[in-house]
């Protein structure tokens, strides 16, 4: 059996100013940073093998946080990038409200069946990070680890946790994931389990 543990990356710059990131190289904030020192802290007892993660500095950064409290480099992969908004990046929320309204509308009740310009669509980005994963437990290196941690962010995990739980993309409304949160999913010889959500009690506990 083998875990996979879930992290998004701590809070942005960008978080902060309510803007859709997609795949903009946006830094962490200073709360950022703390935030991820305390994941990392709360997985020192986890026993984790190996840790990917995305690309962009805000997950990477994060991911690296985590890795030098576990003693364990971070591997870069371009398949847990957040989806790509198109011309949506860059743009607050308020101006999408006001200049995009009927496909904002459409993201929060449909998003499976938004499509923006320059944009990837739900399914393409699920493909993308699905494939991600599979490299990772297809890897004959791997074959022996048990935990895996991936950090990454809110639509790309959403888009990973359906699709190892074989649960339609039509559900992904239905689930948050917040800064630095944890899930973790166990892949059984039979089935797949979700075993922890959105977890932040590493957070509040500091609160």
């Amino acid at each position: 059996m083998k875990r996979i543990y879930l992290v998004r990356h701590g809070e942005s710059e960008w978080n902060l100013l309510k803007k859709i990131q997609g795949q903009q190289d946006i830094s962490l904030t200073a709360n950022g940073i703390k935030q991820a020192n305390l994941i990392g802290n709360r997985l020192i007892n986890e026993k984790i093998d190996k840790i990917y993660s995305s690309d962009l500095i805000r997950a990477y950064k994060t991911a690296e946080i985590i890795g030098n409290k576990l003693n364990l480099d971070v591997i870069q992969m371009v398949e847990f990038r957040e989806i790509h908004f198109g011309i949506w990046e860059g743009i607050s929320n308020e101006e999408i409200e006001e200049k995009h309204k009927d496909n904002q509308i459409l993201w929060r009740k449909e998003p499976e069946k938004l499509e923006i310009e320059g944009a990837e669509t739900l399914k393409e980005l699920q493909k993308r990070a699905l494939s991600g994963i599979n490299k990772i437990i297809d890897n004959e290196e791997n074959e022996n680890i048990d935990n895996i941690l991936i950090v990454s962010h809110s639509a790309t995990l959403k888009a990973i946790i359906l699709g190892l739980l074989g649960i339609n993309l039509t559900n992904f409304k239905n689930l948050t994931i917040n800064n630095v949160s944890l899930s973790i999913i166990e892949i059984r010889e039979y089935n797949r389990v979700l075993k922890l959500f959105n977890d932040t009690c590493h957070i509040k506990e500091r609160q």
